[in-house]
């Protein structure tokens, strides 16, 4: 018992550990991955506003045609650009301030492209500031983020393409993607790890694109590493709260344990004066012959001696004594050695006995604690059976074992009862309990065997109908 309590309360803590380092794991997951998408829409949004460009010294080539091959990334050379491949002739001196006048004015103003709305000085939305601030979030965004635009004619065929990764996509990658974003319909929406918008212009359809397979996946290395640390947390918070509830647990089992010696002892020590008291009544009725008061005191020394032996029989079996005599056995063989005597009895009351025992029906166990089972459900059906009723017995076999069913009928058991017959000293009745005698140990005594068999035993009951005490043996 103190084992089982000791289990279930580590259990029950490690679950919660568990369940509480899932939701971290999984809370943290989720939000990282929200701010990913987020970052992602709003990095596309800024995009699709720039027309799909990034301002220059961010990190993206210019526009190439689908036919032409990527350029191969050389340096500067007599004045020619690396990505246009256009001269810039120097500046000449006398004019050199006045353009450093124009590259600061176009720095402040916003390039043309669809969807850009014109500058205008002063503060708010289009003001400088703001267009400064956003310039730096398209950076980001090069920086940051894998995307590339393309330009697609009337039939969907792509007609240039720019990238800031132009070494992780190929023509018949990007043909693909169009083409199903084209079958969807949509103007903007995600595809796997890809962001899109579908822009129309005078210059014809435009699909930006911002992959964020990147982020994604850096994502889900902090879901590892998060699950990583979490897990070993857990670990070594569940060790250290199995080693508390040991220690909280250890009082409780030192009583357990006194407890189960004192009745063990007890037990011990009252069978001599009933035996004694009982002899003496035997001679005393040899003398006297019979008379009331000495068939009163023969009936409680036997009502008593049976509650000391039961209590003997629950100590031995709290202390685990019989399960080094498990054995494999004929369980239908041993349960007909005892229905063959019980007939007798249940045609007296009576009542009527039916069997099913399917024939060699074999499980391990101890065969003198399942023919006590036996007879505790049999006498106990043969109690709680109404007049004239009827007792059923079947042993059949299951996947993984044995079945045993012992049912009666009769006015049944309450369903707040049912959960309880098998403690000890419970009786559903104390008035019918006073009629048919019992101590309220019988049921307590089924359990203690089948648990020490490893099965499981329930009840089961209708009101004024049939009751069903179903025991599971591996």
């Amino acid at each position: 018992m103190i084992r089982k309590l000791r289990l279930r309360m580590t259990l029950l803590v490690i679950s919660v550990l568990i369940l509480v380092s899932v939701g971290i794991v999984l809370g943290i997951y989720a939000v990282n991955n929200r701010n990913i998408v987020t970052q992602a829409e709003t990095a596309l949004n800024l995009l699709a506003e720039n027309g799909g460009t990034i301002p220059a010294g961010a990190g993206m080539p210019g526009e190439r045609d689908a036919q032409t091959p990527p350029p191969r990334p050389e340096g500067t050379e007599n004045g020619e650009r690396a990505d246009t491949g256009t001269q810039t002739p120097p500046p000449k001196p006398d004019e050199t301030e006045k353009e450093g006048t124009a590259d600061e004015a176009r720095r402040d103003a916003p390039p043309d492209g669809p969807g850009r709305e014109p500058f205008s000085p002063g503060t708010g939305r289009n003001g400088p500031g703001a267009f400064r601030d956003r310039s730096m979030s398209l950076e980001e965004v090069a920086s940051l983020s894998n995307s590339y635009t393309l330009t697609l004619d009337e039939e969907g065929q792509i007609m240039s393409w720019t990238s800031d990764r132009e070494n992780l996509y190929d023509q018949e990658t990007l043909q693909r993607f169009a083409d199903q974003v084209l079958a969807d319909g949509k103007s903007g929406g995600r595809q796997d790890t890809q962001f899109y918008r579908l822009l129309s212009g005078e210059d014809g359809r435009k699909l930006i694109v911002l992959d964020a397979r990147l982020e994604l996946q850096a994502g889900q290395r902090v879901l590892r590493a998060t699950a990583l640390v979490a897990g070993i947390a857990c670990l070594l918070l569940s060790l250290g709260a199995w080693a508390l509830i040991r220690r909280m647990v250890r009082p409780v089992e030192d009583a357990f344990v006194r407890q189960q010696q004192f009745v063990w002892d007890a037990s011990h020590e009252l069978k001599t004066p009933l035996a004694v008291i009982s002899a003496n009544a035997d001679v005393l009725e040899g003398e006297i012959g019979e008379n009331e008061y000495l068939k009163y005191i023969q009936s409680e020394v036997r009502r008593t001696d049976d509650l000391v032996r039961n209590l003997l029989i629950l100590a031995r079996l709290d202390r685990g004594t019989g399960s080094q005599e498990m054995r494999e056995l004929d369980l239908s063989e041993a349960l007909l050695g005892v229905l063959l005597p019980f007939e007798s009895t249940v045609f007296e009351a009576g009542k009527t006995l039916e069997t099913e025992i399917q024939e060699n029906v074999r499980c391990t166990g101890n065969e003198a604690m399942l023919q006590q089972l036996a007879v505790i459900l049999l006498s106990n059906a043969l109690k709680y059976s109404n007049d004239g009723g009827a007792i059923r017995v079947r042993l059949s076999r299951k996947a993984h074992g044995c079945e045993l069913r012992v049912e009666n009928t009769g006015e049944g058991i309450a369903p707040k009862d049912l959960e309880r017959i098998f403690d000890r000293f419970y009786r559903t009745d104390a008035s019918r309990n006073s009629e048919t005698g019992g101590e309220g140990l019988g049921l307590a005594i089924a359990r203690s065997i089948v648990e020490l068999h490893r099965g499981k035993i329930r009840a089961e009951s209708e009101m004024d109908g049939w009751t069903r005490f179903i025991v599971e043996l591996g």
